[in-house]
């Protein structure tokens, strides 16, 4: 109860609206928060001098598919740099979990009855004729990853 007037007092401004841009402005809140923290809370260049090495890695093992032993070999060297990677990437994550799931609890309560958000005016099979609250902010919370990763310069 604390939390969700918490909630309703903190995106009320984004609600005016409507509940479609509601949950798009929220999406895009969120999406902002969880890239911040984690540009802040990881090594930039630690992290894109490995995306570099595992993509490096990638290419050797293409060229190895006929060398089974160098190919295993290279395996190896990349799930460990790939599990070095995921390490760093970890401490953002866990930060923001908690906050997310606690605002989706809020998300979900306040958007149960919205029905479709977002229609498109015709019927698509196991779609139906719209999308809802998740949905919604599923999609443009893929297009503002992208962006504000552009933005803040995030590898």
């Amino acid at each position: 109860m604390v939390l969700e007037n918490f909630f309703d007092w903190l995106f009320q401004p984004f609600l005016i609206w409507g509940d479609g841009w509601g949950v798009v402005i929220i999406s895009l809140l969120l999406t902002l928060m969880i890239n911040i923290f984690y540009k802040l809370f990881t090594d930039q260049e630690l992290m894109k001098n490995l995306k570099k090495e595992l993509k490096d890695l990638q290419k050797e093992m293409k060229t190895l598919k006929d060398n089974p032993d160098k190919f295993m070999k290279k395996q190896k060297e990349a799930m460990s740099k790939n599990l070095e990677y995921m390490k760093h990437s970890m401490k953002p994550t866990l930060i923001t979990f908690v906050p997310l799931i606690l605002i989706f609890g809020w998300l979900r309560e306040r958007f149960a009855d919205a029905g479709d958000i977002i229609t498109w005016g015709f019927h698509i099979p196991l779609f139906g004729e719209g999308i809802g609250w998740f949905g919604t902010y599923f999609f443009s919370a893929i297009i503002f990853s992208i962006l504000t990763r552009k933005l803040l310069k995030i590898s």
